[in-house]
């Protein structure tokens, strides 16, 4: 099932992440106070509005409350960062990923119960737009423009199932490199074909981003 998103603030972090999330297929509500920023998502988002989101009435009818994961990735206003939050905690959103100025930003919005608070300048709009897309991928590592690794969680989908099984690498072209096993997460380099998968189990996987995304459609993203 798709999953929806709104990402508010259209700069640089905030619309890597909007553009991402979109370019994966699911359904994003851009808002951002900024008339041509807006504008700029238009054709990118599936809705784009010019939006206060420190208003909570403003909040309720954009619909927020019937969306999964809202990224509140405000520029230099802290304090419209931290309203929105809790504006947003009011509403009963599920998932809310704020983007910190500061190591004081992030101590007030843990405070105030975002659920992860990321760093801008530590971490890339498209790792963490993959990680937000599924709690089963726990890392994502950029190799070139187009090449990347990531780091899966065995799921559903995967669990008790082997190597030979799944045939990672005829579906989807991407390869296996390493298991992570167990609770221990003793590494297995070049694991065998006939190797079974445990719910513990964590995978290492290379490949084309456009194969890993396939791959993560299809045996990772779960519904929620």
């Amino acid at each position: 099932m798709k999953r929806e998103f709104a990402v508010i603030g259209l700069g640089r972090f905030g619309g890597s992440i909007c553009r991402e999330l979109s370019a994966e297929g699911m359904d994003v509500l851009a808002i951002d106070k900024q008339e041509d920023k807006v504008k700029e998502f238009k054709n990118i988002a599936a809705y784009a509005v010019i939006a206060d989101t420190t208003d909570e009435e403003v909040l309720k009818e954009l619909g927020v409350r019937n969306i999964d994961h809202v990224i509140v990735a405000i520029g230099d206003d802290i304090q419209s960062s931290i309203l929105t939050t809790l504006m947003l905690k009011e509403l009963g959103i599920k998932k809310i990923t704020v983007k910190a100025q500061n190591d004081y930003h992030e101590k007030v919005l843990n405070k105030i119960g975002a659920d992860f608070v990321v760093h801008p300048e530590r971490d890339m709009g498209r790792r963490i737009a993959h990680n937000i897309i599924s709690t089963n991928i726990l890392d994502h590592l950029e190799l070139s423009d187009d090449h990347s690794i990531v780091e899966v969680k065995v799921g559903e989908k995967m669990h008790g199932r082997s190597l030979l099984d799944l045939d990672i690498r005829a579906q989807f072209g991407c390869n296996v490199v390493a298991i992570k096993e167990g609770t221990q997460k003793k590494i297995n380099v070049s694991p065998t074909a006939d190797q079974h998968l445990d719910e513990n189990d964590v995978l290492i996987i290379i490949g084309a981003d456009k194969d890993i995304s396939r791959f993560e459609q299809e045996l990772v993203v779960e519904n929620e």
